[in-house]
């Protein structure tokens, strides 16, 4: 019905391993969260009562119901995105437009055919949800809603993926300017549910925020807009208008931007004041410039002198040239947008005097401060990741990885010429995060020695991140599942903080009893890790690397909630990502050095 694009991905995706296996780690996750929460409930206070059941059966809900947005919205946005960039990286995207598929066969065609692993995932878990609702507290119609509000958002959000990459040319653009404008999107909508930039804006948040309609689900209470509709339905009705809007913009605009004007070829221009006709009119005697063949006319074309380029090759091409784009300064925008607005409740909390007050856990959860900050460094962390991998993504697209093997650059050259280079390309998307949190030390809502602390753990953070992006892109043949392998490992990661931050807080006084059901989650986040980062190459080292770093995450996150010494919870993170980041740095090296090796070894016998 929509084409042979989605076609062939209906008929492909059901034969591939992964599918199923998403679908039972999706739904296997869900699952040991609501058993960690039951025990950490059971160990805490006796549940004699329907109601105890109750009260658990919908704090759950609102857990559980949110984490599925935000998990599956973000693999659609991802996976849409990743999937149009693969096909303009590999030039098929110009032989699909040479065809006589209409715009809307190859638009809604990519677009279905990316919502195939999060809608599938999404209905897989509906049984797990109907259990919740035998608990108590949860009706089947709060479950219902929750599902439509999240069907629309990934709609939405694959909408916004799949035209973006038709609009941008490089991978790590059409990611990162996908996830800039969702999370601009969602900010926008949280300011104006609080009236912070007019209330006029108030009543229009309910249509436009995901944040308030599944909130406006977990609740028994049916909440309305100002104009007397439920809320629920206000949402779904204006996220399904505006992704039809979305995907009907990029239908009229595919053929407009593809082939974009850095594919399109362009002759070399005279130099300046030289006109052709002229040259040619006067060499054939006063004939007309018409009747003389171009060939008799002698130019001589601008010639630009050569730029020197530097011992490192790799490092050069990543500082010097616009490896990735110039519309990259696009992304960079948009940061700053996202920046700007962090700053300024930031900066607000601290003239009010609330990030000076000090923190004590039982008043509140978390310091004011730390949710942005927290917010905007974990968005840097992503556009990092997607950089560090698309970095080796678009040379093993390109083909121009294999040119590379054969040349006399070596490992150290290339892999921390391509570290590097991400990290200075990226810089805006570090140092501002890193000066947000050394703003906070210097106005006294941190002190200084946990300034410091926050900086080198955020530095070791950030030279993971780019570590695991080039080893997803040496490790994977195919760009799109190193992109989605690398960016879910990180996006894994900071959920899994942040779900453990909530059990814990929930129930603060009991973290005795939570090492227990947490040692599941640890295994089996370490048996993911162990997947992702060593399925393909695997090691010693990334199999302690990846059991180790879920114990310390709980450690380091325990630590910081009873406020012990946070000289302990920094020593930590530090000696985890730290070895995690040199396991996965020297099989890179070694191995690429053998290929090399072995390729010197040749050439210097036959010499």
């Amino acid at each position: 019905m929509l084409g042979p694009v989605f076609n062939r991905e209906a008929i492909v995706a059901p034969k591939r391993t992964q599918t199923y296996l998403a679908r039972g780690v999706y739904v296997l996750s869900l699952f040991v969260l609501l058993s960690t929460g039951y025990l950490v409930l059971a160990g805490t206070r006796s549940l004699t009562s329907a109601s105890d059941l109750s009260r658990f059966g919908s704090s759950m809900f609102a857990l559980l119901a949110p984490l599925q947005l935000i998990v599956l919205a973000s693999l659609a946005a991802v996976g849409a995105a990743s999937n149009v960039a693969q096909e303009k990286d590999r030039r098929t995207l110009l032989l699909l437009l040479m065809t006589r598929l209409s715009g809307g066969e190859i638009v809604l065609g990519k677009c279905a055919a990316s919502l195939l692993g999060p809608l599938s995932m999404m209905f897989a878990a509906l049984p797990l949800f109907l259990t919740i609702s035998l608990l108590g507290g949860v009706s089947i119609g709060q479950i219902a809603t929750a599902y439509a509000i999240t069907l629309v958002t990934v709609l939405l959000a694959a909408a916004v993926g799949t035209v973006v990459g038709l609009w941008r040319e490089k991978t790590f653009q059409a990611i990162a300017t996908t996830v800039l404008m969702l999370v601009l999107y969602g900010v926008f909508a949280e300011i104006a549910a609080s009236g912070l930039i007019g209330q006029q804006f108030v009543g229009l948040a309910d249509w436009i925020n995901p944040v308030g309609a599944i909130a406006a689900a977990a609740t028994p209470f049916a909440t309305q807009t100002q104009w007397g509709i439920p809320v629920v339905a206000a949402y779904t009705s204006a996220t399904a208008v505006l992704s039809l809007v979305v995907l009907l913009f990029g239908v009229y605009k595919v053929r407009h931007w593809n082939p974009s004007k850095e594919v399109r070829f362009k002759a070399p221009e005279p130099e300046t004041g030289t006109d052709l006709r002229e040259l040619i009119s006067s060499q054939a005697d006063g004939q007309h410039a018409d009747t003389v063949d171009p060939s008799v006319a002698t130019i001589n074309w601008k010639a630009r002198s050569p730029r020197r380029v530097w011992d490192n090759p790799v490092l050069w091409r990543e500082i010097c040239t616009w490896a990735y784009g110039r519309k990259v300064i696009v992304v960079r925008v948009a940061f700053l947008a996202l920046f700007a607005v962090v700053c300024a409740i930031v900066v607000s909390s601290v003239r009010s005097g609330e990030a000076l007050k000090r923190f004590d856990s039982t008043e509140s959860a978390l310091p004011v401060a730390t949710l942005p900050v927290a917010a905007i460094g974990v968005i840097s962390l992503v556009l990092v990741n997607a950089l560090a991998v698309n970095s080796l993504t678009g040379e093993r697209d390109g083909l121009a990885l294999d040119l590379l093997l054969v040349t006399d650059i070596r490992p150290s050259e290339f892999i921390f010429g391509k570290m590097l280079g991400v990290l200075y390309v990226a810089k805006e998307m570090i140092l501002l995060p890193l000066a947000l949190i050394l703003y906070l030390g210097i106005s006294g809502a941190m002190t200084i020695e946990n300034t410091v602390f926050a900086i080198l753990g955020a530095s070791q953070l950030y030279a993971f991140v780019s570590m695991l992006g080039i080893h997803s892109g040496l490790n994977y043949i195919a760009g799109r599942t190193a992109t989605l392998v690398s960016l879910g490992t990180v996006f894994f990661l900071c959920i899994g903080v942040a779900i453990l931050m909530v059990i814990m807080v929930s129930f603060r006084g009991a973290f005795q009893l939570q090492l227990a059901p947490f040692l599941a989650m640890i295994l089996g986040g370490g048996a993911a890790l162990f997947a992702a980062l060593g399925w393909r190459n695997p090691s010693s080292a990334i199999f302690v690397s990846s059991f180790l770093l879920p114990l310390i995450t709980f450690y380091a996150i325990t630590q910081f909630l009873l406020q012990r010494d946070q000289l302990f919870v920094v020593l930590t993170v530090l000696a985890g990502y730290g070895f995690t980041t040199a396991a996965m740095l020297v099989p890179a090296l070694s191995e690429f050095d053998v290929s090399l090796d072995r390729d010197r070894g040749g050439a210097g016998d036959e010499s």
